[in-house]
């Protein structure tokens, strides 16, 4: 056995088994709370609120373990198990051009896998959240929505796949940098591109129509310097009846939108609240900061990739026989996240640390306490555990846990 199949076997293990292992805390520490509401929530969240948010914890960590199993097991195959091999030995049996071998071994793949993942996501949607009374999914838009996506990956994924292999294969031995460049300037397009060319075509985008709670949005963005495109309220509520609210885009097609479940369940200060937290995002510039961040770790994968390519072990150490640049491309992609899943609590404490920093600047720009009052409302409504295991957290929670964020924002009012 090659040594970096041994270890590449010894990290799939090791990083299933940790996900496992936090998996199975997730759940005793869920459960073992679940009689009781903790004392900071206690004349906001019910008892029954509270259990069902632990049933519903419970059961969808339980599930991710099966996935988490799966993923490890479809890996193997596709490596080890000759998958990619098969893939790529029908693709060449055509006797096509290299680069439309290449991309035809890139997107077939992608379709494969999507189809091999498709039941978790349908007992996810048509089970657990409809056993839980958040599914709002109709069979028919279920299937609409992946046919679209589909679509959206042909016309969008195969020119830039082709590009990229493209450029790999005749830019030179620094072909990596080019295709970082390519990359960058795709991600900004599509930053750029998908409150008003993507997202419509999913979902209905309305202008807010409550003026007064418009009125009161407005003069939250003027203290805080932000311009966007407008205010739009979005039909979530066909699909989930999560709520949620987020800004996107870049430049000039900036847009502020609310979910339509979101606005029905918290008041006009409530929503305040949220959008100053939301704004805060913006003005301690996270998103530029994350844009950064991406940009230099896609930078360094590929630059390691750029060496990889020309390693013949690397390809017969994971199951392809024949170097390629799609191959070379392809097994990175399917294998980098073995090897970087122990830096998940580093890049999770990072988005906590945003999330906090954004809280702070609502707490400034609006009502500290009515944060509180959404947040709790958020957590009871969209089943949010309130008593999560701390590992677990800090290995998978882009947020704060809700005791924390909650004792942060008090803090922020005694101040």
């Amino acid at each position: 056995m090659h040594g970096f199949t041994l270890l590449f076997l010894v990290m799939l293990v090791l990083a299933s088994s940790t996900q496992i292992y936090l998996a199975l805390r997730q759940i005793g520490h869920v459960s073992t709370h679940r009689k009781a509401v903790p004392a900071a929530f206690a004349g906001a969240v019910s008892l029954k609120d509270h259990q069902k948010a632990a049933d519903y914890t419970v059961t969808k960590v339980r599930f991710g373990i099966y996935e988490t199993l799966y993923a490890a097991l479809l890996l193997l195959l596709w490596t080890l198990g000759g998958g990619l091999e098969l893939l790529d030995g029908l693709w060449r049996g055509l006797e096509l051009p290299a680069l439309l071998t290449g991309t035809g071994f890139i997107v077939s793949l992608m379709f494969i896998g999507a189809l091999l993942e498709m039941p978790f996501s349908i007992y996810s949607t048509f089970n657990i959240e409809q056993r839980f009374g958040f599914n709002r999914t109709t069979p028919r838009l279920y299937f609409n929505d992946l046919f679209k996506q589909a679509l959206l990956m042909l016309l969008l994924g195969v020119p830039l796949a082709t590009l990229v292999l493209w450029l790999m294969g005749s830019a030179g031995s620094y072909w990596w940098f080019y295709v970082w460049c390519v990359w960058i300037g795709f991600t900004l397009l599509m930053l750029w591109a998908y409150p008003a060319l993507i997202a419509p075509l999913f979902n209905k985008f309305m202008p807010l129509e409550d003026k007064a709670l418009e009125q009161r949005i407005e003069q939250l963005l003027a203290r805080c310097g932000f311009a966007s495109n407008g205010v739009f309220v979005m039909d979530g509520s066909r699909r989930s009846s999560h709520g949620n609210a987020y800004f996107s885009g870049l430049g000039n097609n900036k847009r502020i939108v609310f979910f339509d479940t979101l606005l029905e369940s918290l008041s006009h200060d409530e929503i305040e609240a949220v959008l100053a937290h939301e704004l805060g995002h913006f003005r301690r510039h996270h998103i530029r900061k994350r844009l950064v961040l991406m940009a230099l770790t896609s930078l360094a994968g590929l630059a390691l990739l750029g060496w990889l390519i020309d390693q013949a072990w690397f390809y017969q150490a994971l199951g392809l026989s024949t170097p390629s640049t799609h191959g070379a491309l392809v097994l990175f992609m399917l294998v980098a996240p073995v090897f970087t899943f122990f830096i998940q609590p580093l890049m999770a404490r990072g988005s906590r640390k945003h999330e906090f920093e954004a809280d702070d600047f609502a707490a400034t720009h609006s009502d500290a306490a009515m944060l509180i009052q959404a947040l709790v409302k958020l957590y009871r409504e969209n089943a949010s555990t309130l008593t999560p295991d701390g590992l677990y957290s800090a290995f998978h929670d882009s947020h704060p846990p809700a005791p924390v964020r909650i004792r942060h924002l008090e803090a922020k009012m005694q101040s």
